[in-house]
């Protein structure tokens, strides 16, 4: 199963490098591995994330997910969205953006009689309305799930009363609401406040709109079990799969604007960045999302995607404090790394608990003879 799953993410890494190495030597070979490991390091909690979605699906819209989804996340992500923020905040045609990009001027003064700066500032200066829109999406994916009163909890001297809070109507909007009018009241600089609030409302809108989209078309339905053993819940095609790709995508888009960001820390050559944010990093986040759902690793390990939440509220609140203050991304990828260790850690701990009294159960249930 391992090298079914993650046969074609190795390959694609193999000829990944070799195209690097061709495109810029030893150089840019250096610089794609380290891309690809930093995006896989600092994934995890999407890959859970995306798990959780992804074996509500048919097996039809999984492989969908795995090839129209890489393409649109390393051409759509890694590639055309960077250069879209060029052709927008700069007024450049693509051709000229993608030229800016691969050939960074010398005198920037001199390439933009207006003062503007080069393709990496210009991207970097739209941090703001990115981490709004972004911030905005998973800070209200996080809210909806603390919310949301469930069996099973993990750190339930906080989550009982949220999931007790959550009684109240669109209490997520409303904290995600005041979150983002504080943001761009106290951490923005006044000439972004209008555009943080545009974008950081946008986000919002996005998110309750194809998650709402994903719940008109999901319906409860199950089917009977083999040898008419118990039931499981049917796989969702159609419109239901449909909205729920969708709504993977633009999870899988708000998790990498981070990262796109944060990789022009190591290189601003658009090529490397498609290659090992996009092909490499892509390809195994995907690989290790369709191996968590093969496996049946969040049912074995509960608190799984209770940790990747906590993770994706901790990645939205950096976001939204981005905007006013610099957070290095290693400090972002600790703090997911942690939650996900210690849900990680306590899903062994209770497993293991459960166990003897698994099995005291079956002493009690065995026939006397």
């Amino acid at each position: 199963m391992i090298t079914r799953i993650f046969g074609l993410s190795i390959a694609i890494t193999v000829v990944s490098l070799v195209v690097a190495y061709l495109y810029g030597g030893l150089t840019a070979l250096a610089l794609c591995a380290i891309l690809g490991i930093l995006e896989v390091s600092l994934s995890f909690d999407n890959a859970v994330i995306n798990a959780t979605v992804l074996e509500r699906m048919s097996e039809f819209w999984q492989r969908i997910f795995l090839t129209v989804g890489v393409l649109i996340a390393v051409f759509g992500m890694r590639l055309i969205f960077p250069l879209a923020i060029v052709w927008v905040t700069a007024g450049l045609n693509p051709v000229e953006a993608f030229d800016l990009a691969l050939n960074p001027p010398a005198d920037d003064a001199a390439y933009f009689p207006d003062g503007s700066a080069s393709y990496e500032t210009l991207l970097t200066d739209a941090h703001p309305q990115i981490a709004a829109f972004g911030g905005m999406f998973l800070a209200m994916l996080f809210l909806n799930f603390i919310f949301e009163d469930r069996e099973i909890t993990w750190l339930s001297w906080l989550e009982k009363p949220l999931a007790k809070a959550g009684k109240l109507d669109m209490l997520a909007v409303v904290v995600a609401g005041t979150g983002l009018v504080l943001v761009a009241e106290f951490l923005a600089d006044a000439d972004d406040r209008s555009t943080v609030l545009v974008s950081g409302l946008l986000g919002l809108i996005v998110y309750i709109l194809v998650d709402g989209l994903g719940s008109m078309f999901h319906t409860e339905e199950f089917e009977e079990g083999p040898q008419g053993g118990p039931s499981t819940l049917v796989k969702a095609t159609g419109k239901a799969a449909f909205f729920l790709f969708l709504y993977l995508e633009v999870l899988d888009a708000s998790f990498s604007f981070d990262g796109v960001i944060g990789a022009f820390a190591i290189t601003s050559d658009p090529i490397i960045i498609a290659l090992g944010l996009g092909l490499i990093g892509a390809m195994f986040v995907r690989s290790i999302t369709v191996y968590l759902v093969r496996q049946g690793t969040l049912s074995d390990y509960v608190y799984l995607e209770h940790g990747a939440h906590w993770a994706i509220g901790a990645l939205a609140t950096i976001l939204l404090v981005s905007i006013g203050v610099h957070v290095d991304e290693l400090i972002t990828g600790l703090i997911g790394v942690a939650f996900i260790g210690a849900a990680l850690v306590s899903s062994v701990m209770r497993n293991r608990k459960a166990e003897p009294d698994a099995v005291e159960d079956a002493k009690e249930s065995a026939p006397v003879s």
